[in-house]
């Protein structure tokens, strides 16, 4: 009598998890590569490089933000896109080893900071360079761990998804608060609108 194959029910779960999580970065380029193609026109083919730039860094970065977010009540969505224009896409000094900060989140981490220049909005639209010093990570994972513990903050309350109906209610929270710029909202919105990330909100 053949024996049947048999897979531990733990790793045929965990085999499901990684399965759905491929599926669901393939469906995002695919979503977004029709897109382009179909509505964007030749004045716009310049866009494609920054899109390629910006597709990589998600496929990397998808997984520990949906991992976190979900399991802290946040919009995988919104947390990506501000990975995105916080470290443009995953380029920017902060993000690269080992700071590893994607999201530009000042102060020190167990201690450890680094100080750089950034650009801060008056609160009227107009833009002025400061050194300021930001949070030293050492890893990946405690880059986006430490975003979500910073947006248990009860001033982000709202940009949980059990207190809003939307991701847009969220991006509007986080602007004026966690950044200065006035159309931080609009420029997170564009992002997600554009590389479909709501898909990421589901639960895998």
């Amino acid at each position: 009598m053949a024996k049947k194959n048999y897979r531990p029910k733990s790793r045929f779960k965990k085999e499901k998890k990684q399965n759905f999580q491929v599926s669901m970065i393939a469906l995002m380029l695919t979503s977004f590569m029709i897109s382009f193609f179909t509505i964007q026109g030749q004045r716009e083919s310049i866009k494609k490089v920054a899109g390629n730039q910006t597709i990589l860094f998600l496929s990397k970065a998808a997984k520990p933000a949906q991992f976190i977010a979900q399991k802290n009540d946040l919009y995988t969505s919104v947390m990506l896109a501000q990975a995105v224009l916080e470290s443009n896409n995953g380029q920017s000094q902060l993000s690269q080893k080992p700071y590893y900060n994607f999201f530009g989140i000042k102060g020190t981490y167990n201690g450890k900071a680094i100080i750089l220049p950034t650009n801060e909005d008056d609160g009227k639209g107009n833009f002025y360079k400061v050194d300021a010093k930001f949070r030293h990570y050492g890893t990946r994972t405690n880059g986006f761990k430490d975003y979500a513990q910073v947006l248990s903050d009860p001033l982000y309350l709202r940009t949980h998804k059990s207190q809003t109906q939307t991701y847009e209610e969220a991006t509007q929270v986080l602007t004026g608060h966690y950044a200065t710029d006035t159309s931080y909202n609009q420029k997170l919105n564009h992002i997600i609108s554009t590389y479909q990330l709501t898909l990421f909100d589901y639960p895998f």
